[in-house]
C-alpha cells in the first residue's frame, strides 16, 4: 500500500500514514458509502487518509471478531442499519475502528484487501443513507436577520416568532443528491417584472445557493405522540454532513405567501457524502447563542453548544474554469442548538426515525457593525442585496448576482485541531440548462 509522510506525532496513531493537515485522520473516520469500477456494488465504508476502509469486506474477515456490530449491519448498499442502532453501539464501534486501525493492528498485513483508494476515479460516492423524511431549520440568527432587512426593512427584518421558536419546513427527501451529481435549473412561476400581478412559466432567474450544514437522526424511532428534550434529542444526532439547499428565488418570491417555500425549494438538496460523528467534534464544541428572551421550558438547553468549524463556499464559472472564494462562514452561526431543533421537531408528537435529515439554514456570520459582512455571506441574496448590487466574482465576471447555467457551486469545511484537522468532504454541484418543455 502506497505510504505518506506523517507530518507530526499525534495523540492517536494509525498504520495508514498521512499529512498531519489531513481532513480525515484517524481523529474523524467519517463513513459512507462507496463503489468501484472493479466492484460496482454499492457498500458502508469509512475514510482514513486517502483510502476507505471497506466495512463489508472487513466484516467478512476474521478481524472482525472483535467488532461490536454484528456483520450484516455492513453487507448493506447503505448506512441505513448502523444508524438505527443506538448510541452506545456507534461509541463502541468508533473504539473498534480506533483500535482496528491502529499501528499495531494485525489488519496491517492484510490492508490491500480492505483499503481501497479513495480519490481514485475508479471509486464513486453514493448518498450514505435512504433518508426518510427531510426538514430544513431557518436557524441563523444573521442570515434571518440580512433577509429580513432586505424584504422588511430593518425594523421589521425578524418576524415576532424567530426568537422563540426553531422556524422550519419541510423538504423533499427525493431530490436530495450526493455531491457531484449535477442539476437542471427549475422552472416555474414567476414575475417577468416586480410590479406584475400576472406571473409566467418561465426557468427560475435567480438562482441561488445556501451554505448549509445537515445532521442525521439516528438510534430509536420515537412512537407518534412522544416529545423529546434537548438532552434526550442530543443523543441521537448520528453525525453531521455539509449542505447546499439550492433555492429558486423568484419562484420562492411568488409562492411563499401564505403556506412556504415550495417548488422554490424541491428540485435539489446537495450533501457530501461523508457523514462526521459528534464525537470526532467534540474538541470544537462552543458555547450556545445567549437567549433573549428566554426560550420556553421545553426549549431549554442549559448544556448546548454549537460546534467551530469554518466553512468555505466558492463558485466556479464556466468562463474562468477555477473557484473563486466566497464567502467562510461557521458552523457555529446557529441560534438554537441541533438538540434544540429536534426537540421542537418532536413538540407536537411528531415521529422521527433513523436515516430522517434535517437542516440548519443557511449559516451567515454575525456583524458587529450592522452592516452585511460580505465576507461570511452563505447566500447571493444576502451577497447581491436581492440581486440588486452586482459584485466582481473574477476577472471574467465582474456583475455576478445570481447563479447562471455552467456555474458550480463547492462547500468545504475543515476544523483544524491540536495536531490534526477534521474535514467534511466536499459539497458540489453544477448548474445545468432548464429542461425545455
Amino acid at each position: 500500500m502506497p505510504s505518506h509522510t506523517l507530518g507530526v506525532a499525534l495523540p492517536i496513531m494509525s498504520f495508514v500514514q498521512y499529512p498531519a493537515d489531513h481532513p480525515f485522520p484517524i481523529q474523524n473516520l467519517p463513513y459512507g458509502v462507496f463503489s468501484t469500477d472493479a466492484q460496482p456494488v454499492t457498500r458502508p465504508g469509512v475514510a482514513i487518509g486517502d483510502y476507505i476502509l471497506d466495512l463489508a469486506a472487513l466484516s467478512k474477515t476474521a478481524h472482525w471478531a472483535k467488532s461490536p456490530v454484528k456483520a450484516e449491519v455492513f453487507q448493506t448498499a447503505n448506512l441505513d442499519a448502523f444508524v438505527a442502532l443506538e448510541p452506545e453501539d456507534w461509541a463502541a464501534f468508533r473504539a473498534f475502528l480506533t483500535s482496528i486501525l491502529a499501528p499495531s493492528s494485525p489488519l496491517k498485513a492484510d490492508a490491500d484487501a480492505v483499503l481501497l483508494p479513495r480519490t481514485a476515479k475508479s471509486t464513486h460516492m453514493h448518498l450514505p443513507i435512504r433518508i426518510g423524511d427531510y426538514t430544513d431549520f431557518y436557524a441563523s440568527y444573521a442570515h434571518a436577520f440580512n433577509a429580513g432587512v432586505l424584504i422588511r426593512g430593518p425594523e421589521n427584518a425578524l418576524q415576532p416568532n424567530w426568537k422563540h421558536l426553531p422556524v422550519g419546513y419541510h423538504g423533499r427527501a427525493s431530490s436530495i443528491v450526493v455531491s457531484g451529481t449535477p442539476f437542471h435549473r427549475p422552472t416555474g412561476q414567476i414575475l417577468d417584472k416586480p410590479t406584475d400581478k400576472q406571473p409566467i412559466f418561465a426557468p427560475c432567474r435567480k438562482l441561488d445557493y445556501e451554505l448549509e450544514t445537515a445532521f442525521i437522526y439516528g438510534g430509536s424511532p420515537t412512537k407518534l405522540g412522544q416529545r423529546l428534550t434537548p438532552a434526550q434529542a442530543r443523543k441521537h444526532i448520528f453525525g453531521l454532513v455539509l449542505m447546499n439547499d439550492w433555492s429558486a428565488r423568484d419562484i420562492q418570491t411568488w409562492e411563499y405567501v401564505p403556506l412556504g417555500p415550495f417548488l422554490s425549494k424541491n428540485f435539489c438538496t446537495t450533501i457530501a457524502p461523508w457523514i462526521v460523528s459528534p464525537a470526532a467534534l467534540e474538541p470544537f464544541k462552543v458555547k450556545q447563542y445567549d437567549h433573549e428572551p428566554a426560550l420556553l421550558p421545553y426549549l431549554d438547553d442549559p448544556e448546548g453548544y454549537n460546534f467551530a468549524v469554518p466553512l468555505h463556499l466558492e463558485v466556479k464559472t464556466a468562463e474562468s474554469g477555477d473557484y473563486s472564494h466566497v464567502s467562510t462562514s461557521d458552523m457555529r452561526h446557529t441560534y438554537y442548538t441541533f438538540a434544540q431543533m429536534i426537540a421542537h421537531h418532536s413538540a407536537t408528537g411528531c415521529n422521527i426515525r433513523p436515516s430522517d435529515m434535517m437542516g440548519s439554514g443557511t449559516l451567515s456570520v454575525p456583524s458587529n457593525d450592522n452592516a452585511p459582512n460580505d465576507g461570511g455571506l452563505g447566500s447571493l441574496l444576502e451577497r447581491s442585496r436581492l440581486g440588486r448590487e452586482p459584485f466582481a466574482l473574477n476577472d471574467q465576471r465582474k456583475d455576478m448576482t445570481w447563479l447562471r447555467d455552467g456555474d458550480s457551486v463547492r462547500i468545504t469545511g475543515v476544523a483544524k485541531g491540536d495536531g490534526y484537522n477534521i474535514g467534511f468532504g466536499e459539497c458540489e454541484g453544477t448548474v445545468l440548462p432548464a429542461v425545455e418543455a
